[in-house]
């Protein structure tokens, strides 16, 4: 078993849609992460009726990597619905979390997101965003 089927079992055993209060929707989006020492991490989305305090999968996944490890880098994720990405955007990271993991650790830019499942296509966080503003305050602090 390669590791992006690893990741795939261990988000897809998160995919269940359920209302958890009247206000709160979660599991229709999971996420599976590999850290930078391997440890795989998982998380689901929470939405709720305001959209301002949605979670995406992925950002639940590292937020989970962060609190049970205290690691900030990740070497991949895989993210979907109901079946695994396959192409044509499934997969994708919203801006949100393109954002957030890269300000979680500069070498983010290297994770890898699964594109096609099948044809283990995928995209690299830097490819996704090659001119991100944030490059230089990473600059800036290494300087310090």
């Amino acid at each position: 078993m390669d590791i992006w089927q690893k990741l795939y079992q261990a988000a897809k055993v998160e995919y269940h849609p359920q209302d958890v209060t009247p206000f709160i929707y979660a599991h229709n989006v999971v996420s599976a992460l590999e850290a930078a020492d391997g440890q795989i991490f998982v998380g689901f989305c929470i939405e709720s009726c305001s959209g301002v305090l949605d979670l995406c999968a992925e950002r639940v996944a590292a937020l989970n990597m962060y609190v049970n490890s205290g690691q900030t880098q990740i070497k991949r994720i895989i993210a979907f619905r109901d079946q695994a990405p396959s192409g044509s955007g499934s997969g994708m990271p919203c801006g949100a979390c393109r954002e957030y993991l890269m300000q979680l650790d500069e070498r983010n830019r290297n994770l890898e997101f699964m594109v096609d499942y099948q044809k283990r296509q995928t995209i690299t966080l830097n490819e996704l965003m090659p001119n991100w503003w944030g490059n230089e305050r990473y600059q800036s602090a290494k300087q310090k």
